[in-house]
């Protein structure tokens, strides 16, 4: 027969082809649905209208809060020379992270919560997968690089300057994101490369990966890939952490006056404060037992590590920190001379 007047192929036709290939009935109904999904629904929030109103203006207060305190924070350091320092450049990378990484989940959650919709398309939940992965992880490696910052502040701060030069804090932070990066690349691709045949539901307000992965079928070996390179990096950034805390508690303890040891000990609480917090809330959102089950406790813990955080990170590090609300002060009062 003629190229020309060759019949279409249906779906029959399409089912006797897979089993002349030998493809098993369950593979073949495997295949099947994860063609067609083309979308996702985020099943999170409550169908009462109430509610859903309620989620909208909490997250917005929770944005506009982290919008505030970061563009703030970034407007200052940027402004002010006297703070051209390695702490505030790593604390003005931070603030990016933190904006990227809330701006990647809230807008969306409320514009759901407002309008009353839950579809997302299967290419922007993994755009979204890929930029919190990027902006999350890369947070945790910048975090681990500022331990090294007060390590070398207290312990050694007469090589502070040499160690940590301009050069050497581009390096680390450039480090950092670059991390992020390529850990969101091979996470977000690993993941979605699973078919799915348990639905399109994922029971979070934004595409949360231990929420996708309990939707993918024969995915043990990738969720175990995906746990094991994960807790590496995570273990690695977490030893150097604990490490770099240990010294600076055993150089503190030599410390002779109180004056100093309180100077030392208000440098490392903010960052042993959001340290914690981020540590704490994300391990046991992706390392929870199976049998710990509940929809409220997942939502809370998913709020807690990737909402919370960049909304008080700013709060926390401008709290103890004299000089930068000195800046702010400068910045405040400058502006309003310039409107008048």
């Amino acid at each position: 027969m003629p190229i020309s007047h060759r019949p279409s192929i249906g779906l029959r036709d399409t089912v006797l082809h897979y089993h002349d290939l030998g493809v098993p009935r369950a593979q073949r109904k495997l295949m099947s649905n994860a063609s067609s999904i083309t979308d996702f629904l985020l099943l999170a929030f409550a169908d009462t209208r109430e509610l859903q109103l309620l989620h909208f203006w909490l997250f917005l207060g929770i944005y506009l809060a982290a919008l505030l305190g970061n563009g703030l924070i970034i407007t200052v350091v940027a402004c002010d020379h006297d703070l051209h320092t390695p702490v505030y450049f790593f604390l003005l990378n931070l603030s990016l992270l933190d904006l990227g990484s809330i701006s990647t989940t809230v807008p969306k959650a409320m514009a759901d919560s407002l309008w009353d919709t839950r579809a997302i398309s299967y290419t922007g939940c993994a755009a979204r997968v890929f930029f919190f992965l990027f902006f999350m992880v890369g947070e945790y490696c910048l975090l681990t690089v500022m331990a090294y910052d007060r390590y070398i502040a207290i312990c050694k701060p007469l090589h502070y300057r040499t160690l940590l030069g301009s050069r050497a804090c581009v390096h680390m932070a450039a480090a950092a994101w670059g991390s992020g990066f390529l850990y969101a690349v091979l996470h977000t691709a690993n993941t979605f490369s699973i078919p799915l045949c348990q639905g399109n539901e994922v029971n979070q307000f934004f595409c949360e990966i231990p929420q996708i992965l309990k939707i993918c079928s024969h995915s043990y070996l990738r969720k175990a890939g995906l746990l094991l390179f994960g807790l590496s990096l995570a273990s690695g950034c977490f030893a150097f952490i604990a490490l770099s805390y240990v010294q600076i508690i055993r150089s503190m303890l030599r410390i002779p006056s109180k004056h100093g040891w309180h100077k030392a000990f208000s440098m490392c609480l903010p960052h042993m404060a959001v340290v914690s917090l981020f540590l704490i809330t994300a391990i046991f959102a992706y390392l929870k037992p199976p049998s710990i089950f509940s929809s409220a406790l997942d939502l809370l813990v998913a709020v807690l590590y990737s909402v919370l955080p960049p909304a008080v990170n700013p709060l926390i590090y401008s709290t103890r920190n004299k000089e930068l609300k000195d800046a702010l002060k400068k910045l405040i009062q400058l502006f309003f001379c310039q409107q008048q």
